[in-house]
């Protein structure tokens, strides 16, 4: 029996009441904006509104836009233009990089070249963004401006300091230059560097190389550069952040790109051109459709006329 008690007595459960050390306070709460909660255990704790629109701020871009405004209306002289530049930079604790990058960019697109040269090489000057994207910009300003001779000197500091990692557009924005101008040597000295360094050319460098090659006559060199180098089979793009391999599609003679709803515009471009100089040769050839087309019915009207008296005839 003892046993039977002391296991009923393990089995059952008994609750307690909870025990409240400190005494129970009552919550005021006002419906004012201002309201005071009356915590229990840490006192009053003030409730302030919330603010979901924050104050605006000046960003990068409209600092960048600020910065292109203020340079925009100055006059080519070097002095003015730094002193606006420096003037602009006075308050800031670092050099903003990046919004004179947006700059950069925004003159680019308005295609303001003299002022991107300019703002690039103050950028430099102060020892800020010394990048390949920088030197890239401002090859690309000079090129567009017509400074070959200082877009080649950039090109040679380049190309000593960084001679094994060059990247690849910029032999194809000095084969370009070459190319437009007409420089032929230094054009085929810039590709036998490509070579010699092993950086593979793309479609456009060898289509340019090629070219030049059809125009001197070398016609022997101009097969072995394709032989070399032919068109690759397939091209990578990226839609909406995504690298995505689609099937190239290039002419025969190495030339870029051209799908086939461009070409079928580019024809009938060109057919209406014809048809606007010349209107009178439509008009033939339209007689001349006319022509073949009554033709062929009177053939078939002989044919059926043949058939329906053989068919008459008795054997």
């Amino acid at each position: 029996m003892q046993i039977l008690n002391a296991l009923l007595s393990m089995l059952t459960l008994t609750y307690s009441l909870p025990v409240f050390t400190r005494r129970l306070e009552f919550i005021k709460i006002s419906h004012g904006r201002s309201s005071v909660v009356l915590c229990a255990a840490k006192g009053p704790r003030p409730r302030y509104p919330r603010v979901w629109k924050a104050n605006k701020r000046i960003g990068t871009i409209s600092k960048s836009i600020k910065l292109v405004e203020s340079i925009k209306g100055l006059s080519n002289v070097k002095e003015e233009v730094y002193g606006a530049l420096d003037s602009f930079i006075a308050w800031e604790l670092e050099f903003p990089l990046i919004t004179v990058k947006k700059a950069l960019k925004t003159l680019e697109n308005q295609k303001e070249w003299k002022r991107i040269i300019q703002v690039s090489k103050w950028m430099l000057s102060k020892g800020q963004g010394r990048t390949m994207g920088t030197y890239f910009t401002l090859l690309n300003a000079l090129a567009e401006d017509g400074r070959v001779e200082e877009a080649e000197e950039l090109w040679t500091k380049l190309f000593s300091q960084y001679l094994e990692s060059m990247p690849r557009m910029f032999f194809d924005k000095m084969i370009s230059i070459y190319y437009r101008h007409g420089i032929h040597d230094k054009m085929f000295e810039i590709f036998a560097d490509m070579e010699e360094l092993g950086v593979q050319p793309n479609v456009s460098i060898v289509t340019k190389v090629g070219n030049v090659f059809q125009e001197l006559g070398m016609l022997d060199k101009y097969h072995k550069l394709k032989q070399k180098y032919p068109p690759p089979k397939w091209e990578y793009r990226y839609i909406k952040g995504k690298r995505v391999k689609i099937r190239a599609n290039y002419e025969n003679d190495g030339a870029e790109k051209m799908p086939s709803r461009e070409k079928e515009t580019v024809h009938s471009s060109e057919e209406l051109l014809a048809a606007e100089s010349n209107p009178n040769e439509d008009v033939v050839v339209a007689e001349e459709g006319d022509q073949n087309s009554s033709d062929l019915l009177e053939e078939a009207e002989t044919s059926l006329d043949e058939l329906t008296i053989e068919s008459i005839t008795p054997p």
